[in-house]
């Protein structure tokens, strides 16, 4: 029988702008800036504005909730505002009922694809209210003020938002490019010290992978970053934000269509640590054990000089983090390795050919397709042995 099928193919762009702002005091009266992101839509009585806050991220509550009410009615005028705090953390994530919340707030509130939501917190609640943003009425504007150096200089400036489900990370969740994003470095004056560095091994991240003299900035002012100086920090969240950014606009894959990841360099290890521990050890210090872990099997697969993978697992401890947890050598009722479950994970969400972000030198990143398991074993007992003979001592 002929063929007698037919197609109607057409080839669209859709352009996206995807702004990243820095800022301090972005609720002050004098600073105009989310201001002039708001607009009432025409024929409106008022613009709808529902804020989502990490209840972690303020000390106290009723009083933000008001200097942000305060803010909006002198900066932007008629405005209809709806305030609510969730937890921080993974909790968020994984408990479907803070979803539902969400999606009772918006349809309660009448929110609609002209209201704004401002998502105010750290990376899990950035995550979370960006998937309800971008579910609901297929799209409602977002706009992102990352209250973490983990998600000023990376999550949070990107496209991605998710919750967790079926014991996975990120399991549901859509690509969206937020109305904006505000950095503010006066979130970041109170953050506890363990949260403070989460953001530093992501920026070590990208830097290792793309930029050589960034890592080697870094090397030169970890002890400024650990001792929290601000034009330090500022300048790291600055240039990790901007190297993400030049990812998603112009690495030509911004919604992970193909197989490659380099910006996670790490994660597949990170992301089966976090489970592993009940997420007891954070997603920076998950990361920064992935990272070290894959800086050795790189060396031993004979793509990086051992004397580079050495300097790297230094600046990882300077900064203030463990290259090792027990967790990672956790082994099945079989004697295999749990943490291994991660790398089929990692395939499994994305899909397609396995692609590994590993290094060939120091700034140079490349794409592996194998992973030799019983190289991992001999990796992760190095990094048992280096972390034994460090005095470094991390708290968890």
């Amino acid at each position: 029988m002929p063929d007698t099928s037919t197609c109607i193919e057409e080839t669209f762009t859709v352009p996206h702008r995807l702004r990243v702002y820095f800022t301090r005091a972005v609720f002050s009266c004098e600073n105009n800036l989310l201001a002039g992101l708001i607009a009432k839509p025409e024929g409106a009585n008022a613009a709808k504005v529902l804020m989502v806050c990490d209840a972690n991220a303020v000390d106290c509550q009723s009083q933000f909730q008001a200097e942000v009410a305060r803010y909006l009615n002198t900066q932007v005028g008629d405005v209809a505002f709806t305030y609510l705090a969730l937890p921080g953390g993974e909790v968020v994530k994984n408990e479907t009922h803070y979803l539902t919340q969400l999606y009772d707030a918006i349809e309660s509130n009448q929110l609609c694809r002209h209201s704004y939501i401002i998502a105010v917190g750290g990376g899990a609640l950035l995550d979370l209210v960006g998937y309800a943003a971008a579910t609901a009425h297929r799209g409602i504007r977002l706009i992102r003020m990352p209250t973490t150096t983990l998600s000023q200089g990376d999550g949070g400036v990107g496209v991605k938002n998710s919750v967790n489900a079926y014991g996975k990370k990120n399991f549901i969740g859509s690509f969206a490019v937020p109305h904006a994003v505000i950095n503010d470095y006066a979130f970041l004056d109170a953050l506890p010290e363990r949260q403070m560095r989460d953001g530093y091994i992501e920026a070590l991240k990208v830097g290792l992978i793309r930029d050589r003299d960034f890592v080697e900035w870094i090397e030169a002012h970890a002890d400024a970053l650990v001792l929290r100086d601000p034009s330090a920090v500022e300048r790291l969240i600055e240039r990790s934000a901007q190297h993400h950014v030049n990812h998603i606009v112009q690495g030509g894959d911004p919604f992970e269509v193909g197989s490659s990841r380099p910006l996670d360099f790490g994660h597949w290890v990170a992301h089966k640590l976090e489970q592993m521990s009940a997420f007891h050890i954070s997603h920076g210090e998950a990361v920064a054990c992935g990272i070290a872990l894959d800086t050795l099997y790189s060396a031993k697969s004979g793509t990086l000089p051992l004397a580079d993978a050495e300097r790297i697992l230094k600046v990882i401890q300077q900064l203030g983090f463990s290259i090792y947890y027990p967790e990672l050598a956790a082994t099945d009722s079989q004697g295999r390795l749990i943490v291994m479950q991660g790398l089929y994970e990692f395939r499994e969400h994305l899909g397609g050919q396995l692609t590994i972000c590993l290094l060939k030198a120091i700034g140079l990143g490349y794409d592996a397709h194998e992973i030799n398991a019983e190289w991992i074993q001999e990796c992760i007992e190095s990094l048992h042995r280096y972390s034994a003979t460090s005095k470094q001592t991390v708290s968890r």
